[in-house]
């Protein structure tokens, strides 16, 4: 009796265990062994409800089509959604990619960074390919395209002139700054000065970094730095002294702004050593002025020194009749 109870016992513990133990999760969830045997799928994605085919998501070698073979675990809800952790804002583009092999992309670049991201978690080969081909075709527009910081702050100014690894070319214009009235042919020179700028950036925007200060004390003056420090400055303005009132006169000294502009690229990429700045130094009083311009030097920390380039500060300007002398006071 002992042995039949013993193999009765036995009998009964293998019937048990042949019975199936219910999941791990939730009774109204399961793992899905595999979609193979089914054409419809429905995926729930974050919230987003997807209807879609076996053969679209087994259309490449990728994570859904490893979770229709069942190679991947899911989880099915008790109505039978495949139901994907994720965000499902891009996941029709993804669909759409599958079903026809190309989908046009945001032209955002946030956006196509995160369909990217999308396209690597679900292994999507081909869309990843696509969103690297487009990025990089936005990114050699974005290269060729000149961007003209505009300073707002001094403090602004000082941290990009000293963090920039490229020469810095800054024009100043201020029409607004002015106690007296312009001369006639102020503003015709004021506008060659921004016209002047923008063909400089347009030449020199992968040497040079070109800034504009609308807020400054200056009308209109060009500054040039090298290192983090200023090399020279060119003042386009001047005070002329009529017989009745002052009048503020713009200059266009192109010549001597082109020729600063072309020395400061002997900064360019830390090129500048003992000679190049000897070489700047040497210009001195061999550089050719136009008229009515004057040359200073200015101390800026030991034996470096800008060069200060400006019209002539105080004209005494006698309006008796045409042709009668102009009087110049220093």
């Amino acid at each position: 009796m002992s042995a039949e109870a013993s193999v009765g016992s036995h009998d009964a513990d293998s019937v048990q265990s042949a019975v199936p133990q219910p999941a791990c999760h939730s009774t109204d969830e399961h793992r899905n062994p595999g979609l193979m045997g089914s054409k419809y799928v429905k995926l729930n994605v974050g919230g987003s409800l997807h209807y879609t085919t076996v053969q679209t998501l087994s259309k490449e070698d990728s994570l859904l089509r490893s979770i229709c073979t069942g190679a991947t675990d899911v989880t099915i809800d008790s109505e039978g959604w495949v139901v994907l952790e994720r965000s499902g804002r891009h996941f029709g583009l993804v669909l759409n990619f599958l079903r026809d092999g190309s989908v046009p992309l945001p032209e955002d670049h946030r956006e196509l960074d995160e369909v990217l991201k999308e396209a690597q978690y679900y292994r999507v080969q081909g869309l990843v390919q696509h969103c690297l081909n487009v990025m990089e075709k936005q990114q050699d527009v974005f290269e060729s395209v000149c961007r003209i910081p505009m300073i707002t702050s001094a403090k602004e100014e000082q941290k990009m002139i000293a963090t920039c690894r490229k020469p810095v070319v800054k024009l100043q214009n201020n029409r607004g700054n002015n106690k007296y009235s312009y001369t006639s042919n102020s503003d015709d020179n004021l506008l060659k000065n921004i016209e002047l700028f923008d063909k400089l950036v347009l030449r020199f925007n992968n040497r040079v970094l070109f800034v504009k200060d609308v807020l400054g004390d200056e009308i209109c003056c060009w500054s040039f730095y090298g290192e983090g420090r200023k090399i020279a400055e060119v003042c386009c303005t001047s005070i002329v002294y009529a017989t009745e009132k002052k009048q503020t006169k713009v200059e266009f000294p192109e010549a001597r702004i082109f020729e600063e502009t072309l020395n400061i690229l002997i900064y360019e990429n830390n090129r500048s050593g003992p000679g190049g700045l000897h070489l700047l130094d040497s210009r001195g009083s061999g550089s050719s002025l136009g008229a009515g311009q004057s040359e200073e030097e200015g101390a800026v920390g030991g034996d470096r020194r800008v060069r200060r380039i400006h019209v002539r500060r105080h004209i005494m300007h006698d309006e008796r009749g045409h042709g009668q002398q102009t009087v110049y006071k220093d």
